[in-house]
């Protein structure tokens, strides 16, 4: 072999080791740096239509591909996984993880109300935080489940180098994440086997965890994470004290004992429940139909896509935030909002204010 040959092959190989699939991924296939969808409820098109949005859109759009489509955004960020379980990629780990599992799996109500997926290889991967029940099915290539399609559902998905999911793992530990699949390489980071394996969880105060994490592009996300035993709602009792304005939260209307907006003076700003949601071009829908979980500032300053709903038995579970200070994120989620639960002094709902 030639000296040109054995270079060409050497760079060839270093690309290879350089280069990774697991990526978050947009219609097109091409690998973006974050995304966010948002999956609409079933009015007219069978709940199987999505907004979409990532760091070149400038806010939200229209997607042409349906959620459960093999060459939308989900199923192009879904494909290594789907991959793995025909040929084994050597180097790739993945742990799935959800309150609500698809069959045959059911999690106690003692692990943490947060659904997401997390794929990465030697170099790196990426988080996918959800609301979606049953998502993604257990091992079959059409990944979504059809009890998906009747309410609104959330994703964001975010490159990380491999470093970061270290502190990810750490993340998952304190929402006590209950993993239903995962291959986790023994060389990988021990946190995240833990969280894989179901075999962790923090032990000493502080019941909480908020962590920076950068993505692989250098944009800058936190992450709250709350233990069962921090006892308190995730937005009103943790997130509102790292913001700097009013907080107004959207999540899921069917609870069963839903906290009220809260106005209390010994809040760091106010914290209000979004009840309705419009979309430009489209009637407004109601919370009853939205399972979706974010909050945004009133400035559009923060932008958080959550995993839990303000009701009181979920003050006493884990979950979590990952949030942005994209002021174009947090314009597009603030626009959204048609209609607030408006509170008296005693936290109490008194009625709702269009916007």
């Amino acid at each position: 072999m030639t000296a040109h040959a054995l270079f060409l092959l050497s760079v060839g190989l270093l690309f290879k080791a350089c280069y990774s699939d697991v990526k978050c991924r947009n219609d097109q296939g091409e690998d973006v740096d974050w995304y966010i969808v948002y999956k609409l409820p079933n009015v007219k098109d069978g709940g199987l239509s999505y907004l979409y949005m990532d760091e070149n859109t400038g806010g939200w759009t229209l997607s042409r591909e349906k959620i459960n489509s093999k060459t939308g955004c989900l199923a192009n960020t879904l494909k290594p996984l789907l991959d793995f379980y025909d040929k084994k990629t050597e180097g790739f780990g993945y742990v799935l993880y959800s309150d609500q599992p698809p069959n045959p799996y059911s999690a106690s109500s003692s692990f943490g109300h947060s659904k997401g997926v997390v794929m990465l290889d030697r170099t790196s991967g990426f988080w996918l935080s959800h609301s979606t029940p049953k998502f993604p099915t257990y091992r079959q290539r059409e990944f979504w489940p059809n009890s998906g399609n009747a309410n609104a559902q959330m994703f964001l998905c975010v490159n990380f180098p491999y470093q970061q999911f270290k502190t990810i793992g750490l993340q998952l530990t304190y929402i006590h994440a209950y993993s239903f699949d995962y291959d986790i390489p023994k060389t990988f980071h021990k946190e995240l086997r833990c969280v894989a394996q179901r075999s962790c969880y923090p032990k000493n105060n502080p019941w909480f965890s908020v962590k920076r994490l950068n993505s692989t592009r250098g944009h800058s996300f936190t992450s709250f994470a709350k233990y069962t035993r921090f006892g308190d709602d995730l937005y009103s009792g943790l997130i509102v004290d790292h913001v700097s304005e009013t907080l107004n939260v959207k999540s899921w209307g069917k609870m069963h004992k839903r906290l009220a907006s809260n106005c209390s003076s010994e809040l760091a700003h106010h914290v209000y429940n979004v009840k309705k949601v419009k979309l430009q071009g489209r009637e407004s829908f109601s919370d009853t139909v939205d399972h979706s979980k974010w909050c945004v500032t009133s400035d559009g300053g923060w932008t958080c896509i959550a995993d839990m709903n303000r009701e009181v038995s979920q003050m006493g579970r884990g979950g979590g935030a990952i949030c942005t200070e994209n002021t174009t994120v947090g314009e597009a989620f603030r626009t959204l909002m048609s209609n607030v639960e408006e509170c008296n002094e005693f936290h109490s709902n008194v009625h709702e204010r269009e916007l």
